[in-house]
This record gives C-alpha cells, structure tokens and sequence, in this order.
C-alpha cells in the first residue's frame, strides 16, 4: 500500500504555479527524495502533505487521509525534520526527549532513540553544549520520538561536515530498517544516490523525472566520459577517435562508450601499447539531474 498518493496537484500564488500538475507516489518503507532547484515546487508540494498548506486542486493522501482532514490523528502518525527546529538550550538531551514524547500516545524509549542518532554517550549533556552536528542529531531525534510511520526529512545534512554527513546517513538507513516511510528533500546528489531508493524530479512546478537513481543514470543522454594517459610517443592525431590531450591525459565524451572502447583497445592491443589508468565514467546522478533541470 502507498504511504503517500499525489494526483494532479496543483497550487498557484496570483499568476505563478507552484504546483502545477504534480504525481507520484510513496510506496511503505521506502525512501523517496523529492529533488529540484529552488522554485521547483518542492516545499509547496511537501507543505501541502504536511497539512499546512491547501491544494487549489487535485488530490493527495497521507497514511491513507486527506492532510486537510486528518487532524491529531494523522500528525500523530507524521515525523517531521525541518531544516532548523528551536529547542529550549538549558534541557538535557535526556529531558527534551523526554518532554517532547509527552506529546505522542505511543513514544519510542528514550535510550532506543538516543542510540538509533548516536547520542546515548550525550543524555545528559546540556542541549547548549553540544555540537552543530549533534545538535542536528536531536532534531532528527525529535523526528523520531512519536515512533512514526512516516518522517519528512527537510535537507538534514545541510552545513554537515564529510564525517557529519555519513554519520546522518547512517541514521537515516537506520530508519529505513525499522521500516519507517521517509520522504527526503536534499541538493546533495550523492546522498540522493547513496539513500534514496526512487527520486522525483521537479522543475517548474512540474515532474520532469521519477525512478531509481540507476534508472535515471541509465535513461539520460548525457555522455559516457572515458580517461586515459596518452601513450609514450604517441600523439593525439594517431589515436583511432578525434580526442585532445591536456598534460599527458586523453578525455573524451561519446554517446557509444562501448563502441569507442572497442576502437581504442584494438588500436592499442595492436601496437603493444598501454593505455595507462584507463577510466571509463558513467553520467553521475548530478549529471542527470542538471540536464533535467538545465533550463532553470
């Protein structure tokens, strides 16, 4: 059963269409990443499954109810990560958890939550005291405290150092693993790559692409980039493909890798010559996404 359903949505401010036509849907348990520039239509869309915002037409269901419609009920049931959440500095990590699962009729254990972000060793830390990455860990903590169905997760490694950034991740498998529905906005590509399972594409307030990231890689037309060290003596015009060399290296670009890779290993093979740190490269999901989204 599908954890979100999105039909035809569509929301407009005076004369520009935020959401203009938007579908897709969230399957249970996955993790889908809503992806697009700024202006795409993305906030609009995820506001509007939030319950915050009203649709002017078409139609969106969340956990099976109308975000409009489901009150208490349905929030009880929703985690949310934004971007920035204020949280009282003087509490302990312990005592804000504690506080915040007040709230929810059915709360996780703090000590399962302190451990699922990494913070057990923290409990007792003042909120004030900790690092901006830990600090971030207690707003995908909160996220979690209502042990929800579903959790909106709003860019959650923005600012994030590496080290930071693979740590959240793993957070965010960890969810996954207690089959938890994530919907995640990011403008990180390869935390896109790395844990989404399918992706939307918006542009323009429209869809403009939607499968896995390997599907998406394999349908886009952007070039197939193959690397190589010039052989010793060997100049560019010999080569058996029009291609220049920079310091010693060969790049090119080609729409048939598979064809260009056949020409240039027999033209090597043939001559007893090597061709040093061949590197074939595949169009990255960033490169798929900026073709989707070039015109904005």
């Amino acid at each position: 059963m599908a954890a979100i359903v999105v039909s035809e949505l569509r929301k407009s401010y005076g004369a520009l269409a935020a959401v203009d036509g938007v579908s897709f849907e969230v399957e249970s348990g996955e993790v889908f990443g809503l992806l697009g520039p700024n202006g795409a239509g993305k906030t609009t869309t995820i506001e509007i499954l939030e319950g915050y915002r009203r649709a002017d037409s078409g139609r969106a269901t969340v956990l099976g109810e109308d975000p409009q419609q489901g009150g208490r009920r349905l929030k009880e049931r929703i985690g949310l990560v934004l971007q920035e959440l204020a949280v009282p500095p003087l509490l302990s990590v312990r005592e804000l958890l504690e506080m915040y699962r007040g709230y929810y009729p059915s709360p996780r254990p703090v000590g399962e939550i302190l451990e699922l972000v990494g913070l057990t060793e923290k409990a007792e830390a003042r909120v004030k005291t900790l690092s901006g990455g830990q600090q971030r860990r207690i707003d995908l903590a909160l996220g979690l405290v209502g042990d929800p169905e579903l959790i909106f997760l709003d860019e959650p490694t923005t600012g994030f150092d590496p080290g930071a950034r693979r740590n959240a991740w793993q957070i965010v498998r960890n969810m996954r693993g207690l089959g938890k529905t994530i919907v995640l906005t990011t403008h990180y590509m390869d935390e896109a790559q790395e844990l989404a399972d399918r992706i939307c594409v918006m542009a323009k307030g429209k869809v403009v692409a939607e499968g896995s990231p390997e599907s998406l890689r394999a349908a886009t037309v952007a070039r197939t980039r193959i690397r190589f060290g010039l052989p010793r003596g060997v100049s560019p015009d010999l080569l058996p493909v029009s291609a220049g060399a920079v310091d010693g290296v060969v790049t090119l670009e080609t729409l048939t890798p598979t064809t260009v890779l056949r020409d240039l290993t027999v033209w090597a093979t043939g001559r007893g010559l090597e061709l040093d740190a061949l590197e074939v490269t595949r169009p990255s999901l960033e490169d798929v996404y900026l073709e989707l989204t070039a015109d904005e």
